[in-house]
């Protein structure tokens, strides 16, 4: 891997990675020589990377949010990162201790898995259609989620092939006014979220299914390291 492309901030984030987590350099190597458009994104793959790890290590929720594929996209992501990708994920001893004596423990001990806590906005529908009947302004469906919910010092992953989908970049700009941090994930224009978001992964690509096929690498290269960080 060379570093001396790499924005400042994330050669500091290779070299604790290289130095202290080689089964995360390895990985990361196999997604670099597997797929040519790896290196033109790892500067920010590296800072969204280190962002989510700093968030869930502060005990923190990551919100997710997008339209049609990447609507899928989000509860994809969610699925991998809330019970077991590629690692088992045992209870901890902590979490076993917490069901002594309760009612069916021993099923849940030996069943449950840790996860990292994640939230996909729009999955009520009760609430989406309440706030498309009752609000003259569409597309505030994961902004008013996202107030409710959303607390200081969690994180918003928006997905956006074009970056410019408004009900994203509504809740994007209610996510700052919570105090959370922003991720984007888009296309090779960026669009409005590239400028509104902390840091924005652009894939380089244009049409609308590369973009996603690349999406799904780049969300699964995001997801197997943060396993590994959190549970290998």
């Amino acid at each position: 891997m060379n570093m001396i492309e790499l924005q400042e901030p994330a050669q500091r984030i290779l070299h604790k990675i290289t130095s202290r987590h080689p089964e995360e350099k390895r990985y990361l190597e196999q997604f670099l020589s597997k797929h040519s458009f790896f290196q033109e994104i790892l500067s920010d793959f590296l800072c969204a990377f280190s962002m989510l790890v700093d968030g869930f290590q502060a005990g923190h929720t990551l919100f997710l949010c997008g339209n049609g594929g990447s609507f899928s996209d989000c509860t994809h992501i969610a699925g991998e990162l809330m019970k077991t990708f590629k690692l088992r994920r045992p209870l901890a001893q902590e979490s076993k201790a917490a069901f002594a004596g309760f009612d069916c423990e021993a099923i849940l001990v030996e069943s449950l898995q840790e996860g990292l806590p994640c939230h996909v906005l729009g999955l009520n529908p009760s609430l989406v259609s309440a706030v498309q009947n009752d609000t003259e302004v569409c597309a505030l469906q994961y902004a008013q989620e996202l107030h409710v919910l959303g607390r200081q010092g969690d994180l918003l992953l928006g997905i956006s092939t074009s970056g410019n989908a408004r009900n994203v970049r509504y809740a994007v700009s209610t996510a700052q006014a919570r105090g959370m941090k922003v991720i984007g994930l888009t296309g090779a224009s960026g669009g409005r979220l590239a400028d509104a978001a902390d840091i924005t992964i652009k894939l380089p690509e244009h049409e609308t299914y590369m973009v996603q096929e690349q999406h799904v690498i780049v969300y699964h290269a995001l997801c197997l390291l943060l396993e590994l960080r959190f549970f290998g």
